[in-house]
């Protein structure tokens, strides 16, 4: 089977500048995804789409290919990881190459490690399922969760006020890290996307402390700090 690792980094970052090249402890942080990939050894191409010159000079000097620019269409705040992916197999596709399976990997995740690839990528096949996401669990039940009402707190599932936490049903959320897909069932229904339509999705569990949304200052800084507590402890197997 041929593989490839598409690594999705759009420019302009408005939160965080140049987001996806910050230096995170001593390096930029999309080398550690593009790392993690190529250390695997179970790609055929590790590469990059960006419509960023500059995270493009990035990219290739980690080791990362970028055989074309991404498009403007697939550049906006609008633009899916769906319709990125998309995009790069159909312009691979033109080029004569294609694939067999692809495993998404976001620039700004540096708990990915080879490791991780390697036994997702495992899993995937054993299982003969259409397409894997890591998912971490939710630390406090949401069926609990409150809404803002006039002003007010209420329960949003008032049902739930009295059960035990360990009585209801567990709920994950997206670890924010990378995707793995079975190129042609991910061809035959790209925008159900992971989780829904026809594509049968498996998971892969991940721990609380391997998983950081970076989307401001505070989350960088927290992802640095839980990054580095699992790398002095060894906890990071790369």
């Amino acid at each position: 089977m041929s593989s490839v690792a598409i690594i999705t980094a759009r420019g302009g970052s408005k939160r965080i500048p140049k987001k996806n090249i910050r230096d995170f402890l001593g390096k930029p942080i999309i080398a550690y995804s593009i790392s993690a990939a190529l250390k695997s050894g179970i790609f055929d191409e590790v590469m990059v789409s960006t419509d960023s010159e500059e995270i493009a000079e990035v990219a290739k000097k980690f080791g990362a290919q970028v055989p074309f620019m991404r498009s403007e269409k697939n550049s906006d705040d609008y633009a899916t990881t769906a319709d990125v992916l998309y995009e790069v197999l159909n312009a691979y596709g033109k080029r004569g190459k294609f694939f067999d399976l692809m495993c998404c990997i976001y620039p700004t995740a540096p708990f990915v490690t080879s490791k991780k690839l390697i036994d997702a990528v495992t899993y995937l096949k054993e299982n003969g399922c259409d397409a894997l996401t890591p998912v971490v669990k939710f630390s406090y039940p949401p069926q609990r969760g409150f809404v803002v009402v006039d002003g007010f707190l209420q329960y949003k599932w008032r049902e739930n006020i009295n059960k035990r936490s360990q009585d209801l049903e567990p709920l994950y959320h997206d670890a924010g890290q990378f995707y793995i897909y079975d190129v042609h069932a991910f061809l035959n229904d790209y925008e159900s996307q992971i989780g829904g339509g026809s594509l049968r999705t498996i998971p892969m569990l991940i721990d609380e402390l391997e998983v950081q949304d970076i989307d401001n200052l505070s989350d960088w800084e927290l992802a640095e700090t839980k990054y580095s507590i699992l790398r002095d402890k060894g906890k990071l197997k790369f």
